[in-house]
């Protein structure tokens, strides 16, 4: 596995990759028209371009090195609030599930995360999102949840979880 920062000429692989997996994650748990909306939302073109101007906000796409092929990405940023990063975004491809990937890239994080001074992971996870558990095998914890307004009378519903990185 290796994770290849991500620049603007990702932006295409980027979304599909968020479609992909996307369309496995939230096929039971958002409505169509909400699951197209925060697309469209969340992964155009100009917000993602606008993140990536941001010096905090990082890309990673995660690589298979055994079959050549994008499995996945994360997106995160650092300081989003005091000596904390935020885990903003990471998904796989359904048929990369299970094979270590999503745990690397945890494992990535956490060594950026300490590089960067910061000492606390911050994410929100659907309650009705499986990845909870996943999440919880690496050690983050649950701290708080919140219902979010997303615009076109769409929310959020979402456990937010917490990962300490002792140094």
């Amino acid at each position: 596995m290796k994770l290849i920062q991500a620049t603007g000429k990702d932006i295409p692989l980027i979304q599909d990759l968020a479609r992909r997996s996307w369309e496995n994650a939230y096929a039971e748990i958002l409505s169509e028209e909400q699951m197209e909306y925060m697309l469209s939302e969340m992964y155009s073109e100009q917000e993602i371009e606008s993140q990536l101007q941001n010096p905090d906000y990082h890309y990673y796409l995660i690589e298979d090195e055994n079959s050549n092929s994008y499995e996945g990405f994360i997106g995160y940023e650092h300081n989003y609030e005091g000596k904390t990063t935020k885990l903003h975004r990471i998904y796989l491809v359904p048929e990369s599930k299970g094979k270590g990937f999503g745990k690397g890239a945890l494992l990535f994080l956490n060594k950026k995360v300490s590089e960067n001074g910061n000492n606390r992971i911050i994410l929100n996870v659907n309650k009705n999102n499986a990845a909870r558990n996943f999440y919880e095998s690496q050690g983050y914890k649950v701290y708080d949840e919140g219902v979010f307004d997303i615009g076109n009378g769409f929310v959020m519903d979402d456990f937010l979880m917490e990962f300490l990185i002792h140094g």
